[in-house]
C-alpha cells in the first residue's frame, strides 16, 4: 500500500474508486472525488444515477471512464447521507473502501479516493481496503485471475506525509487478519493440531515472540485431563501453545487464551452432517489469538501478554471419551463429561489454569463456543461476558471502536446450579437447554482465579462467513477479534481499560 497526494485523476491505475453520498436529489460526489468529478464534466453523480447508483452505504457501481481520467475504470461506493459535520464515521469508510476493494478483484493496480482528509480517514479507508483485498486461493487449480486481490493499493489523500505511520499500523492489522483467515479456511485435513502448533511457533519466532508447545506426552504428565480427554478420540492428538510478548516498561500483563479445535465431530455426541461441515473454523479463537499476537509484537504497546492455543480434535474415535467420563482439569477441578460436544469449554478450562500462573491482570478468552451465540444474536455480533462489568463493557467499547460488532451480555449466578454433578466437581453441559451462551461463559467462570478480571467473547457466528461476501468480509474465515485483542492491549498499555485500576 502507498500514499499519494496528487490528483485522482491522473492516478496510473487500472481502477480508481470514489464515493458517493446519498442526497433528496440523487446521489453526489463524496469529498475526494472533485477532481474527478470536473474531468468528467461534473457529471459524475448523473453518471452513476443512470447505472442505478444511489449512494447508499454498501452501494458499488462501475462505469468506464472512456479516456476522461487516467483510469479505464471507475468504481463508486457508496457512503450513505452525509454526515452532520462533514466528519465520516471510520467503519462506514472501511466498509466502503472493502466493498470497493472486492468489486476491482482481478484488477493489479487500485486507487482509492475515498474521504481520506486526515490521517484518521486515512487511517480507516486504508484498513478498509486492505481487509476487502482478499482472497483464499491456496486450493484453486482453474484460472484464478478474475478473483485475485490488487498487487498494489494507493490511498489518495492530502494528507499522505502525516499518515504514513497510521498506515503502517493498517497493514499490520489486516496481515494479522488475514493469517486468522487464511488458518480458518484452511481444510482441516491439512491443519491437525500439529501443524497448527507448528504453524504458530513459526509465527510467533517470525515476530519474535517467546513460545513453548506442550505436546501430549507434556499434557499428560502436567495433568491437562480436559484437553487430552477431548483430543483422546482422534488420531492427531492435542497441543498447547503459549506464545509470550513482552515489553521492557510494561507494569500489566494481559492473558488470552483461545479454543483450537481443528475440527469438530461432536465426539460421540455426534453433529448431525449439517452442522459439521463448517466446523474448520471452531479453531477461530486460538487463530484469532495468533494473530493478535503477531500484531501486537510489531505495534509494541507497553503491555506484557501472554497468548494460549488450546488445540485438540474433537472425534469419535474408539478411544474418544464417553458422556459420563469424568477428567480433572489443570488446577485440579474434576469435570463430569456429560456431553462430548461441549468440548470447548474443556480445553479452555485447561487454559485458563495455566494462564493463571502468569498472574494476569486481565483474561480474556475467545471461542466458537456456542449455537447459542448464534440464536442470541446472530452471525455477525460476538457475545461478550465476564466477572466485572465495567471490564467487560471496556471490551465491548474497544470492539466498537475497531469496527467489530460485540454485545455486552449477563452471566446469571442462577445458572451455576445446572453443572451440579452427582460424581465430579461440575459437569460440562447444563442440563437447562435456555440461555446456552451464557451458561457456557457461568462455566468457564469457574476457572477463573480469585480477584482476577475475566472476559469471554464467544464468536461462533462472527468467525466463519457463511453467507455472501459483504463490505471487507470475505466468505468463510473472517478473522474477528484481532483488532479487538490488540485494541485492548494498546488501552491496558494507556492505563485507559478498567482493569488497570489497583487491586
Amino acid at each position: 500500500m502507498s500514499l499519494s497526494a496528487d490528483a485522482a485523476r491522473s492516478a496510473d491505475v487500472d481502477v480508481l474508486v470514489v464515493g458517493l453520498v446519498t442526497s433528496q436529489d440523487g446521489p453526489r460526489p463524496a469529498p475526494g472525488s472533485d477532481d474527478v468529478d470536473d474531468a468528467l464534466g461534473g457529471r459524475l453523480a448523473a453518471a452513476a444515477k443512470a447505472l442505478g447508483a444511489r449512494g447508499k452505504a454498501g452501494e458499488i457501481t462501475r462505469m468506464p471512464t472512456l479516456g476522461a481520467v487516467k483510469a479505464p475504470l471507475i468504481i463508486t461506493a457508496g457512503l450513505g447521507a452525509a454526515p452532520e459535520g462533514d466528519r465520516f464515521d471510520a467503519e462506514t469508510l472501511r466498509r466502503a473502501a472493502g466493498a470497493a476493494l472486492r468489486a476491482a478483484a482481478g484488477h493489479d493496480r487500485v486507487a482509492v479516493a475515498l474521504p481520506a482528509r486526515d490521517t484518521g480517514e486515512a487511517s480507516a479507508v486504508a484498513l478498509g481496503a486492505l481487509l476487502g483485498n482478499y482472497a483464499f486461493l491456496k486450493y484453486r487449480t482453474s484460472d484464478t485471475t478474475a478473483s485475485a486481490p490488487a498487487e498494489s493499493v494507493t490511498i489518495i489523500t492530502p494528507a499522505a506525509g502525516a499518515s504514513s505511520a497510521a498506515v503502517e499500523r493498517a497493514e499490520t492489522l489486516a496481515e494479522s487478519v488475514a493469517l486468522v483467515r487464511d488458518l480458518v479456511n484452511t481444510p482441516p485435513g491439512d491443519l491437525p493440531p500439529s501443524e497448527l502448533a507448528k504453524i504458530a511457533s513459526e509465527v510467533a519466532e517470525t515476530a519474535g515472540l517467546g513460545v513453548e508447545v506442550l505436546d501430549e506426552e507434556a499434557l499428560v504428565a502436567g495433568g491437562y485431563g480436559a484437553i487430552i480427554g477431548v483430543g483422546q478420540g482422534s488420531v492427531n492428538p492435542p497441543r498447547l501453545v503459549r506464545v509470550a510478548y513482552d515489553h521492557p516498561g510494561a507494569t500489566k500483563t494481559l492473558a488470552l487464551i483461545g479454543k483450537g479445535i481443528t475440527f469438530d465431530t461432536g465426539g460421540l455426541s455426534l453433529k448431525p452432517a449439517a452442522s459439521m461441515d463448517w466446523m474448520k473454523s471452531d479453531m477461530g479463537g486460538a487463530a484469532a489469538v495468533l494473530g493478535a499476537l503477531r500484531a501486537i509484537a510489531a505495534l509494541r504497546p507497553a503491555v506484557n501478554v501472554v497468548g494460549y492455543l488450546a488445540i485438540a480434535e474433537n472425534m469419535p474415535g474408539g478411544a474418544a471419551q464417553r458422556p459420563s467420563d469424568v477428567v480433572t482439569s489443570y488446577g485440579g477441578t474434576t469435570i463430569e463429561v456429560m456431553n462430548t460436544d461441549a468440548e470447548g469449554r474443556l480445553v479452555m478450562a485447561d487454559a485458563i489454569g495455566r494462564a493463571a500462573e502468569d498472574s494476569p491482570d486481565l483474561i480474556i478468552d475467545v471461542a466458537t463456543l456456542t449455537g447459542g451465540q448464534l440464536v442470541a444474536l446472530g452471525t455477525r455480533t460476538s457475545g461478550v461476558m465476564g466477572n466485572d462489568d465495567a471490564v467487560r463493557d471496556s471490551v465491548t467499547d474497544a470492539a466498537t471502536r475497531t469496527g467489530e460488532s460485540m454485545w455486552s451480555m449477563p452471566l446469571p449466578p442462577e445458572l451455576r446450579r445446572y453443572f451440579d454433578s452427582s460424581v465430579a466437581d461440575i459437569t460440562n453441559h447444563a442440563s437447562e437447554r435456555w440461555g446456552s451462551m451464557l451458561s457456557a461463559g457461568v462455566f468457564l467462570s469457574e476457572f477463573i482465579p480469585d480477584g482476577v478480571p475475566w472476559v469471554h467473547i464467544d464468536i461462533a457466528g462472527p468467525a466463519f462467513n457463511q453467507g455472501e461476501a459483504h463490505d471487507y468480509t470475505p466468505k468463510g474465515g473472517t478473522g474477528v477479534a484481532v483488532r479487538t485483542l490488540v485494541q485492548v492491549a494498546e488501552d491496558l498499555a494507556e492505563g485507559t481499560n478498567p482493569a488497570t485500576r489497583s487491586a
